[in-house]
């Protein structure tokens, strides 16, 4: 049985060109279910039919008061979220979405290939993964390292790249728990060309399925 995901990527504030490739990926990543929306009316409904609700590249403010209330709530009965690149860059006047998400992004200097540490292959949205892991994206920083409050999985080797301003605590991707639900980011996706790559497929399979609690979410994807 599919898994059924609330797919959100409303921008209020810079917009990837990427979302259509990456909502694409969702649906056709096999076993979920997508539901993909950028109206805030959407989050205002009871959520308890998704196993996890998913921000793609969201920006700026994009929910309502009532939106924000259904999340919490959602969460807190045990709802998955997962948050997908310029997520982080959501919601700042709202303090509880940050301390759902575990940070905030800061900035980030250009597009180009670098190297990402994986740190913890205990998961499913990195144990396919090598332990370094070659790729060109925004190598985000963040406002704080969200590191003891979160679990860390993959993290920014900047020797790599030019430009990064977090040193050498420099998360990436990570996963915790908040209430009774679960929460899942990767900093990862800025562009459309990585949708298509079967790690990243299988890097955001594992991390969205693991936020849903979905069992199947280490099997390899029929489309991978």
């Amino acid at each position: 049985m599919a898994v059924r995901l609330l797919v959100f990527t409303r921008t209020t504030d810079y917009r990837h060109a990427s979302i259509p490739a990456g909502v694409e990926a969702l649906r056709t990543l096999g076993g979920f279910e997508v539901d993909h929306t950028e109206d805030p009316a959407a989050l205002e409904r009871p959520l308890d039919g998704y196993a996890a609700v998913v921000f793609l590249s969201t920006s700026g403010d994009v929910l309502t008061p009532a939106g924000r209330d259904r999340l919490l709530a959602y969460l807190g009965s045990g709802g998955g979220f997962a948050g997908i690149h310029a997520a982080a860059c959501t919601e700042y006047g709202w303090p509880a979405y940050g301390d759902l998400l575990g940070a905030r992004f800061d900035r980030h200097p250009d597009l180009q290939p670098g190297k990402a540490v994986v740190e913890d292959h205990d998961h499913p949205a990195t144990r396919h993964l090598p332990p370094v892991w070659e790729l060109t994206d925004e190598w985000y920083d963040f406002r704080r390292s969200p590191r003891g409050a979160v679990r860390v999985l993959v993290s920014a080797d900047e020797s790599s790249y030019d430009g990064g301003g977090m040193g050498d605590d420099h998360p990436l991707v990570w996963c915790r728990e908040h209430g009774a639900g679960r929460v899942f980011y990767t900093a990862l996706g800025h562009a459309a060309e990585l949708y298509d790559d079967p790690a990243f497929r299988a890097h955001l399979r594992g991390g969205i399925g693991w936020a849903a609690g979905w069992a199947e979410a280490d099997k390899t994807p029929p489309s991978a």
